[in-house]
């Protein structure tokens, strides 16, 4: 199965050059831990989190106000493209120990952001699906609970 039926496409960017406290308000309008920094071609170059900001502007006692993007940001040079599968997609979340991806067309353009949360999910799903067709095919076979 591929990512395209999962990953979200409404995603929140901004630029580099924009002021962290402007990054920092969109992603607190939205309700996301997370922005894709796009450059003017809107291709993903990195990603601001809320552990961004913490602990790489907040800790510093930097200006959010006076304060670039770019300066804090996560550099992300790993995307994957709409057709890439589950599998591929976790391998490298788990080669650069990342939570996100920005999902990326032909063109390296951004069109969404595939995340760890959005794939357990899926699976959870598909686990509690199997789950049910075993106990209608054998409920004999239901595991003892040992306390």
């Amino acid at each position: 199965m591929s990512i395209s039926q999962i990953y979200v496409r409404n995603v929140e960017t901004c630029k580099p050059d924009d002021p962290v406290s402007e990054a920092a308000r969109r992603m607190h309008d939205r309700k996301v831990g997370t922005i894709v920094v796009v450059d003017g071609e809107d291709k993903p170059m990195g990603l601001l989190s809320d552990r961004d900001v913490v602990t790489r502007l907040v800790a510093a006692g930097a200006d959010p106000a006076r304060t670039a993007v770019r300066d804090v940001m996560t550099p992300m040079p790993t995307s994957v493209v709409r057709d890439t599968s589950i599998d591929t997609a976790l391998a490298q979340m788990r080669m650069g120990h990342m939570r996100r991806l920005p999902v990326v067309d032909g063109m390296d353009r951004l069109v969404g952001i595939i995340t760890l949360d959005d794939i357990l999910a899926l699976l959870a799903d598909e686990f509690s699906l199997i789950g049910g067709l075993l106990e209608r095919e054998a409920p004999h076979r239901r595991p003892t609970v040992v306390q």
